[in-house]
């Protein structure tokens, strides 16, 4: 058999549901699928269920170990001569397998990945955070997108890796955020070059409200401290960009409100530029990210919503970054010491 597809699947059937039908009208069908329960609470059994008859699937339950160690309990059970490694959140077009085929024979690699897209079906929320999540203005492009500022390395959502080179490098790390660069990072490391195929994309529904998302954003911030511990140098200058424009936003933001203290208590005049002035560096921004959004979405609420989707990403993340960057590099704290309540429970 060709491919194995692992997705690892924590309370979500419906979302599993969209993905196998997407599976199942593939226009190439050389693929098992592994289904590994990660100690969900609300299963997907049921729904694997209705297409055994239609795909070669395999469910497996285990213990809640997070998505890492999932994957990897289900490469354990694969036989693909390729490992597929998808989010359960993803829906793929019907040349998704082809398209792999296709990049593999054209330019031969043990490692590769795909970029992601909105679907015309998601909601309009959903459509920001995409945008927010692969746009050069504020993610510097780096999550499969043609224009970065860093090198591409394949993402959990949609990577793909030769199984004897998966099991050689012992998959991915007990990492609970990030593990999926870890693992890249290991890759590269190890001597093999991932390479990016672009027409191997995927529709990513990732998180349907901005409260989940800024969690979504804000552990990866954390992670990134992390990351650069365990690879030393692999921090890059798009990787201090939020904490920059957090820490930017929040010292505009005091900024003003002095500014409004002094012209209240002081002199009306001489404060006024410090009320105002700091608003228009964020003001152009947001009509920036607005635009583009727009313009890319073919919708004003799409891109009006790209805003908050934009400050929630960038911020988020930010936050992340500098709680993280206090814990491990100024208390010394360890990986598991740090965040232990949080992640490793």
């Amino acid at each position: 058999m060709k491919y194995s597809i692992i997705v690892p699947v924590y309370n979500r059937p419906d979302e599993v549901d969209e993905l196998l039908e997407s599976l199942s009208n593939q226009t190439q069908k050389d693929f098992e699928v592994i289904i590994v329960e990660d100690g969900s609470v609300k299963t997907c059994k049921d729904v694997c269920d209705k297409y055994a008859d239609i795909l070669v699937l395999h469910y497996y339950a285990k213990k809640n170990s997070g998505p890492g160690q999932s994957r990897n309990y289900g490469a354990e059970r694969a036989i693909g001569e390729y490992l597929l490694i998808l989010d359960s959140d993803v829906v793929l077009p019907t040349d998704y397998i082809e398209s792999i085929s296709q990049s593999l024979e054209a330019n031969p690699t043990e490692a590769f990945g795909g970029p992601d897209a909105a679907h015309p079906s998601f909601t309009p929320v959903q459509k920001a955070i995409s945008y927010s999540m692969t746009s050069f203005f504020t993610t510097g492009g780096i999550r499969g997108g043609k224009a970065k500022l860093d090198k591409f390395y394949p993402r959990s959502f949609n990577m793909g890796i030769r199984r004897d080179v998966y099991l050689k490098l012992s998959g991915f790390s007990k990492m609970r955020f990030g593990e999926d660069i870890d693992f890249s990072y290991r890759i590269v490391e190890a001597g093999y070059h991932p390479q990016l195929f672009p027409k191997a994309w995927v529709w990513h529904k990732r998180r349907t409200d901005f409260r989940k998302f800024f969690r979504q954003v804000y552990n990866s911030g954390i992670a990134r401290i992390n990351l650069e511990k365990r690879h030393p140098g692999t921090m890059k200058l798009v990787h201090l960009l939020p904490a920059v424009f957090t820490i930017g936003v929040i010292g505009l933001i005091l900024i003003s409100a002095v500014g409004r203290a002094l012209m209240h208590y002081i002199d009306r005049d001489q404060f006024y530029w410090m009320c105002f002035a700091p608003w228009i560096p964020i003001i152009l921004y947001s009509l920036l990210i607005c635009v583009d959004s727009t313009i890319k979405n073919y919708s004003m609420k799409v891109g009006l919503l790209s805003v908050p989707a934009a400050f929630v990403q960038l911020m988020g993340y930010g936050f992340g970054f500098i709680e993280s960057w206090w814990k491990r590099c100024v208390l010394k704290q360890d990986e598991f010491q740090a965040f232990e309540k949080t992640f490793y429970k």
